[in-house]
């Protein structure tokens, strides 16, 4: 009974006028953003970062969440139309979406998509509703030791399920726990890491990291590999599948949302975990295996509906503990701390409508998904046919403006053209920067608990063993890391990124 208030409390706070056009101009803005090939949710949130300024945060919030799983169901219409994925989640879309376009049958391919994400995100939401508040009244229990071992288990859980190599993710979490730390010591009040630098003493600001490291350097990685585009619109025609499709369809997407919901509340990508999972789940026990890869409409709802559910499951964590589990959950807590907002437990209480009408909008957005992007699907290949290199200034001057504003500092600027270069480089190096964003959203936040925890203890660090949260936690980051470092999960963990590749 007490749900169901808080569901009627947050659809009064979604359905007002004001936050439904923010709702829909969310979900639009993320499937143009998911269309185009080289953008993507983390630059877009971060280039909108300064524009929630202005607004109540209800309504920067459901807007932000908008362009999120927005962008998930935009990314599979580049890669069923033009096998070019609009974004990573969409990568095993593209396998089996494409050859259902090839074959006349992109309409199909792409209303399984729009079922699929549809289907998985109303169940994903219902597990939100039902999970968050249990979580939220534990999460209220913690004390500073817990939360210290909590952040610990995310960041070495980022390390775990960070593409690539384990050595480069762990630099990448230390890079990040270094840049964190820069600025000035809350405690002493003694700088930290600035030489000198004055207009460093407050420490790099979070827009200017996150709008540097995935917005310039996905515009440099996107200049390097422009290519032509060719889309299959001829193709599209009879959106609505046929019986024996809904058949096929049906266990796949039920499959898909389980799995995509379990593997989003994980920290890293819920969403490309849970897409590459699914796939490879449905492959297994497909009775005609040999299909997948020709046109498999299985190939199409599993992994569309997986990577769905994971983006919204993915804000479990976010709302309850104030945890990201993803580079994007990380930019929705920067979000909240521009609002004045504490991300954690204490949301759901002091800021009930807040809490609530976000997870009541994004059934809302699923709606304006599903009943938006079929009917506009020639002007989303309209918008892939704009070659790169005519995007991309309108891009740069958008990032300038958006750090500029942040401050009025041209510092700022300069700082996130140097982040801009350094992400290139760390794509070159193979060295992903969702977990250095990670950590540098974590590393203060952890310190900080730490710190607390050992004044409480008066300096005893058995008081992070002798709490049992605190030692749970701990122990499962050590079996997490143990486990990863066995040769044979290890090599396993190789295989499934090659194949991701």
């Amino acid at each position: 009974m007490e749900l169901l208030s808080n569901l009627g409390l947050g659809f009064q706070s979604a359905l007002t006028v004001q936050n439904l056009l923010y709702c829909l101009g969310g979900v639009f803005l993320g499937t143009l953003i998911g269309v185009l090939p080289g953008l993507g949710p983390i630059a877009t949130i971060a280039m909108l970062l300064p524009m929630t300024f202005t607004l109540p945060p209800e309504s920067s919030l459901i807007m932000l969440a908008g362009i999120y799983y927005g962008a998930q169901y935009g990314g599979s219409t580049t890669a069923i139309l033009v096998n070019l994925p609009g974004e990573a989640s969409s990568v095993v879309t593209a396998l089996d979406g494409h050859q259902m376009a090839r074959k006349g049958r992109a309409g199909v391919a792409l209303a399984t998509a729009a079922i699929g994400s549809f289907a998985a995100g109303t169940v994903a939401t219902v597990l939100i509703a039902v999970a968050a508040p249990p979580l939220a009244e534990l999460a209220l229990k913690f004390g500073p030791a817990e939360y210290a071992s909590l952040m610990l288990l995310g960041l070495v859980a980022s390390i775990v399920l960070a593409h690539g190599s384990l050595l480069k993710a762990f630099g990448m979490i230390l890079l990040g726990l270094l840049l964190g730390t820069l600025g000035t010591d809350v405690n002493s009040g003694e700088q930290r890491f600035t030489f000198g630098e004055a207009r460093l003493a407050d420490g790099i600001g979070f827009v200017v990291l996150a709008m540097g490291m995935f917005g310039l350097g996905e515009i440099i990685r996107n200049l390097e590999h422009e290519s032509t585009r060719e889309a299959m619109i001829k193709h599209v025609s009879g959106l609505w599948p046929s019986k024996a499709d809904f058949k096929r369809m049906l266990w796949p997407i039920l499959r898909g949302t389980g799995l995509g919901s379990l593997l989003g509340i994980l920290p890293g990508n819920g969403a490309v975990l849970a897409s590459f999972s699914a796939y490879s789940l449905e492959k297994k026990l497909s009775k005609h295996p040999e299909e997948f890869g020709q046109g498999a409409i299985e190939g199409v709802a599993g992994p569309e509906s997986a990577n769905n559910a994971g983006a919204q499951t993915s804000f479990i964590p976010m709302l309850t503990l104030g945890i990201p589990s993803s580079p994007v959950m990380a930019l929705m807590i920067g979000a909240m701390i521009i609002q004045g907002i504490s991300p954690g437990p204490a949301v759901m209480t002091e800021q009930p409508q807040l809490f609530w009408g976000l997870i009541a909008s994004m059934w809302v957005g699923n709606f304006f998904l599903i009943i938006l992007n079929l009917p506009l699907i020639g002007l989303w290949v309209k918008m892939i046919s704009v070659p790169y290199h005519l995007l991309f200034p309108v891009i740069l001057v958008f990032c300038a403006i958006g750090v500029f504003s942040v401050n009025n500092a041209e510092y700022d600027v300069w700082l996130m053209a140097g982040f801009g270069v350094a992400g290139y480089v760390f794509s070159k190096l193979e060295c992903e920067p969702a977990p250095m964003l990670m950590a540098f959203i974590l590393g203060p936040l952890m310190e900080e608990y730490l710190r607390r925890a050992l004044l409480l203890s008066r300096g005893d660090p058995l008081v992070f063993l002798q709490r049992p949260g605190s030692l749970v936690m701990l122990l499962m980051a050590a079996a997490a890391m143990a486990v990863v470092l066995l040769p044979a999960i290890r090599k396993k963990r190789e295989e499934a990124f090659q194949e991701e590749e």
